[in-house]
């Protein structure tokens, strides 16, 4: 490794040796989301009883000439039934309007309209021949008997879903559709990537998911690095798929399961993933103050704990030649979301020492550096603080959106 910057480590090799050699094509993920069990009260917007067609868009980080779903019943009680699908591309943001001929029919298992997705699970499409470029917005359609017993869902989409009675796969517009801001039994859309495709995952929390973010607008700081790999003709085939959950933890449940127990279907189960930025832990330093008195064998605990799950998300990454960038956790001193005391900023800075130094990452990105106040490097520079003191602004998230090196992900 070798430093880029003030404080950013990078792994210094060059975009030309990045790529495999393979000429066929295959799949890589574009699109996805990190589901977790909804409410059991939970139901989709309006309330609905009957059937109805659920139209989401899914902003796609790298295209191909065919694409395919990947719908989900994993926090389903019963099983999922799904007695229609469609896809086309999205006319505008947020906006449930297709592009007028882009419309196609999704087949299930060689040509099922529909299929029932028993719990637990996933299932793939058949491909649809739909040729898309990198950053196409596509809508999405599940015509649905009922409203599902107990949605999968992903609670912070960001993004402008659509909810209507009956039948409406075929429609070029769903106006006064219910709408809400989840996504639900929709957990990825593939494409078919010539030989230099391949995708990164970003694993971690509300900061990745990104709380303080505008809805339908795209400014994450994975969608900026998105932004960046799309605009440069080396790396066009690349995807970004985020897998970002608010309140998530590395070591322990919170409102989602914890970051080690999703490792298997959220990064190493993607097809053609690359590379994987982990940026989590802020979550089980601060959460010990709402667990207790917050005493000094739990604060080493906390810390040990990280270092040890962080290696854990090392090697079972590197066993399916998955390459494993580390990124420094972002100051929150003065947050009132939890504990942001000197204590809590020691252990912040016991772990960013450790994953700047140990070597055990492939790479490390040093988002502290990025977006801490000089002046006050335990907390973040005003112009990058969405006003809580710990979660980006937009100018934030662009910041490290921006701070990521394009021609070190993929190497070797």
């Amino acid at each position: 490794m070798r430093r880029f910057g003030s404080g950013l480590l990078v792994l210094a090799l060059c975009v030309g040796a990045a790529w495999p050699a393979a000429s066929a094509s295959r799949w890589i993920g574009s699109w996805t989301t990190a589901s977790v069990p909804s409410e059991a009260s939970a139901t989709l917007p309006g309330a609905p009883t009957g059937e109805v067609t659920l139209r989401q868009v899914a902003r796609l980080t790298a295209g191909g000439p065919r694409l395919r779903l990947r719908v989900s019943n994993q926090f389903g009680a019963t099983p999922l039934r799904i007695d229609g699908a469609h896809v086309a591309l999205s006319a505008t943001p947020a906006s449930a309007a297709v592009v007028a001929g882009t419309d196609r029919a999704v087949t299930f298992d060689g040509g099922q309209a529909g299929v029932t997705v028993p719990p637990g699970a996933t299932w793939l499409s058949d491909p649809v021949d739909l040729p898309t470029q990198g950053l196409a917005r596509v809508a999405v359609s599940l015509r649905l008997p009922q409203p599902p017993a107990r949605i999968t869902a992903h609670r912070a989409a960001r993004t402008t879903a659509y909810v209507a009675a009956g039948d409406q796969l075929s429609a070029p517009d769903l106006p006064g559709a219910a709408t809400w801001l989840q996504w639900a039994q929709l957990a990825g859309v593939d494409v078919e990537a010539t030989a230099k495709g391949a995708a990164i995952v970003t694993l971690g929390d509300s900061i990745t998911d990104g709380t303080g973010a505008g809805t339908d607008v795209y400014e994450r700081w994975p969608d900026v690095l998105a932004q960046r790999l799309q605009a440069d003709p080396r790396t066009r085939g690349v995807a970004v798929l985020n897998a970002g959950i608010g309140g998530n933890r590395l070591l322990t449940d919170n409102t989602s399961p914890n970051a080690l127990s999703r490792l298997e279907r959220d990064v190493l189960s993607q097809p053609g993933v690359r590379t994987l930025i982990v940026l989590i832990g802020i979550n089980d330093i601060g959460g010990l103050s709402r667990e207790g008195p917050v005493t000094p064998e739990k604060r080493t605990a906390v810390v040990s704990g990280l270092i040890a799950g962080y290696r854990q998300v090392i090697a079972r990454a590197h066993e399916r030649g998955i390459r494993v960038v580390g990124a420094t956790i972002l100051p929150c001193g003065g947050t009132k979301v939890y504990r942001s005391d000197a204590d809590a900023d020691a252990d912040r800075q016991a772990v960013n020492a450790w994953i700047r130094t140990s070597g055990a990452f492939d790479a490390v990105i040093d988002f502290d550096a990025v977006t801490r106040d000089p002046a006050h490097p335990e907390r973040l520079l005003p112009a990058y603080d969405s006003g809580d003191q710990l979660h980006p602004s937009p100018a934030g998230y662009k910041a490290m959106g921006e701070a990521v090196p394009i021609g070190v992900l993929l190497g070797k």
